[in-house]
């Protein structure tokens, strides 16, 4: 059941599944947003799809709230019928996993996570990886790494601050890996940090608050302003929703590698072509991740 609501004069705000995210519901909002740019309606400025929604903005000068709310209407009937299929790209993002950086950050807001709560059974002590390794019944941190980078992950939307991806994995919902946020937001957390909150995942673009559970840090720049590097020539921003990433663990010797090539301009990530069908998906999808990931090895 689609729910519309009005924000403002300029703004229409559509929640795709009164059920939260899924992949179905991402789906529906990608196909919508990508039919609604394809029909480049006169006075539509701003498509922004979402995890399971998306917003539009509009002038109402142009074009009239009423019109706008019948075109979008008229997607829904048209998405709910089709095929979900969705051109797109695969990208390698090597993760330097229980990293020093994000390890003494942890450390520094212990008092904010809930291994320090009022009967917490948990060592205050420990790690943010290790809190999620125990709550997800894996029997190591070992388990937890190979089941957070085995499968792909789909970029579900970008926001907020600037550049920062939100993660949902391509596994079934009994499977999907879920933590909750620390009970106070840290005032710091590393560039580029490797997150995990409820169901979804995240790529801390810049430095700066937080409250995602902190897995590990990536030398891969997704937001950049000055566009220096060269996966950067078309925007500041690098990953799109409807992206999937593959983390791929690297050890810390790889990781300064990486991030002494980021700095000298010299960096570009694996990124292929590939198109994705949920159909497919749903039929195997053990068989249709591995398949997919064949891509990255060649």
């Amino acid at each position: 059941m689609f729910k519309y609501t009005f924000g403002g004069d300029e703004f229409l705000y559509v929640e795709v599944s009164e059920e939260g995210m899924s992949l179905e519901a991402f789906f529906k909002a990608m196909s919508i947003c990508s039919k609604l740019k394809e029909k480049k309606v006169q006075g539509i400025t701003e498509i922004c799809p979402a995890n399971a929604s998306y917003m539009i903005r509009f002038n109402p000068d142009i074009v009239h709230y009423k019109k706008v709310l019948e075109i979008l209407k008229g997607l829904e009937q048209e998405v709910s019928t089709s095929n979900s299929t969705l051109n797109t790209r695969i990208i390698e993002f090597p993760v330097f996993y229980q990293d020093p950086y994000t390890h003494e950050t942890l450390m520094r807001f212990r008092d904010n996570h809930q291994v320090r709560a009022e009967n917490s059974t948990f060592d205050p002590n420990t790690t943010d990886i290790q809190y999620a390794t125990q709550i997800n019944g894996y029997s190591s941190v070992k388990d937890f790494i190979k089941a957070h980078s085995e499968n792909p992950w789909f970029v579900s939307m970008i926001g907020f601050v600037a550049g920062l991806p939100w993660l949902y994995q391509l596994v079934e919902k009994e499977r999907q890996i879920e933590v909750p946020k620390y009970l106070k937001a840290r005032i710091d957390t590393p560039r580029l940090t490797i997150g995990h909150g409820g169901c979804f995942g995240c790529i801390y673009a810049v430095r700066g608050g937080g409250g995602y559970q902190m897995m590990g840090i990536t030398p891969v720049p997704v937001w950049d302003p000055t566009q220096r590097l060269g996966y950067f020539k078309d925007s500041m921003v690098f990953l799109n929703p409807g992206d999937i990433i593959k983390f791929t663990p690297i050890d810390e010797h790889k990781y300064n590698e990486i991030t002494a090539q980021v700095e000298d301009g010299s960096f570009m990530p694996n990124i292929y072509p590939v198109k994705f069908s949920l159909e497919e998906w749903k039929g195997n999808p053990n068989m249709y991740n591995k398949q997919l990931l064949e891509v990255l090895h060649g």
